[in-house]
């Protein structure tokens, strides 16, 4: 992507107004039509259309972004509207996929985590929807209130997981998806 195409993507997303996002939608999409295998691109109308309610047309502009080569913080933040998106339509199943293969890719991101946490409780496990969160605040937050208390943390998550083991091997055949592993993105 050049410096040309970057500059005017982010001057649209700082004209925005996340109340009102069909003129931020209708910028993008002359920059979609001269551009429309660049991955960004694709990623940044996808995530207007998310932003303006119209989810379903987003799945497709989160998709393509993906399987065209997005890249760095950006695929990161891809896989987590990707995901959430999928929760939010109800299709839990593929949200918890997409999390386990993002959280794969970007194993330190607490944003992955706490989304995959919202996607655990739709999931009907709120147990381990809390554990996960218990387990990013030991690892990520540093405040020396929290320090003494980290192990306690860790040890509640644990428990907390547990309460949910059954439910989780019920679900596990529907995280790993296909036999071949690959998810259809």
């Amino acid at each position: 992507m050049s410096d040309a195409i970057e500059a005017q993507l982010d001057a649209i997303f700082a004209a925005r107004d996340r109340e009102d996002m069909q003129p931020t939608i209708d910028a993008l999409l002359p920059v979609h039509t001269e551009h429309p295998e660049d991955p960004r691109v694709l990623y940044e109308l996808g995530g207007a259309y998310d932003t303006a309610g119209d989810e379903a047309t987003a799945i497709g502009f989160y998709e393509r972004a993906m399987e065209r080569g997005l890249t760095g913080d950006v695929r990161r933040r891809c896989w987590l509207q990707y995901g959430s998106t999928l929760r939010n339509l109800g299709r839990v199943d593929d949200s918890l996929r997409v999390f386990a293969r993002a959280r794969a890719e970007f194993p330190d991101s607490v944003a992955l985590g706490a989304f995959e946490a919202l996607t655990l409780h739709a999931d009907g496990r709120p147990n381990t929807a809390l554990a996960s969160l218990l387990v990013l605040l030991a690892e990520h937050v540093d405040a020396p209130e929290l320090d003494r208390y980290k192990p306690a943390l860790r040890g509640n998550a644990d428990h907390l997981a547990s309460l949910d083991a059954g439910d989780d091997a019920a679900h596990a055949q529907a995280r790993q998806g296909p036999a071949d592993g690959r998810l259809s993105i």
